[in-house]
């Protein structure tokens, strides 16, 4: 008994060194700024518009928060929930969303599980934002017509096209 009770004790007191070596530390993660985000939103835009397309787009922080939401005039009502779901897409798979879903319905059954998960989309049209490996946001955007409608070859290719037309534009920002 006198044994089992000096072994608990030993064992009690070889826990205390390692809970007083553990240190409170901050972490600090990079972020696609305010003003970052408007000015790829804005270039995003042009672009689409230059194709006759009224899109939505939503940009995210690296946490997932949505930085910006921009719904053009005579967008549709369900591009705002759309490229929500792009960006978050992109974000969390770190991977474009439409390469996201190629490789998802290539390898169904055994992607249904994540296709589940809320927010999640296999549509293209969402780019991660990178500053050099980091990712530090995401861009969605939907509602370019189809093929066809565009000169952009419609649908989400087109969508995508203007993301990374943003992308270009603050990419000198994103760099060191």
């Amino acid at each position: 008994m006198m044994n089992s009770r000096w072994l608990v004790s030993a064992a009690t007191l070889a826990l205390f060194p390692c809970a007083a070596m553990a240190q409170t530390t901050l972490v600090t993660e990079r972020s696609i700024s305010a003003s970052a985000a408007m000015e790829l939103a804005t270039v995003a835009l042009e672009a689409c518009r230059k194709h006759g397309s009224q899109v939505t787009i939503t940009m995210l922080d690296q946490a997932g928060h949505t930085k910006l939401m921009l719904r053009d005039d005579g967008a549709n009502p369900h591009s705002v929930e759309h490229s929500f779901r792009k960006a978050y897409t992109a974000l969390t798979y770190r991977m474009p969303s439409g390469e996201y879903g190629k490789r998802a319905t290539g390898n169904f059954p055994a992607s249904h599980g994540p296709l589940h998960l809320s927010n999640i989309t296999t549509a293209a049209g969402g780019l991660p934002i990178r500053a050099g490996k980091t990712v530090v946001g995401a861009i969605g955007i939907s509602g370019t017509p189809g093929a066809g409608g565009s000169g952009a070859g419609g649908g989400g290719a087109a969508d995508e096209v203007c993301a990374q037309a943003g992308i270009e534009r603050i990419s000198k920002g994103l760099e060191g």
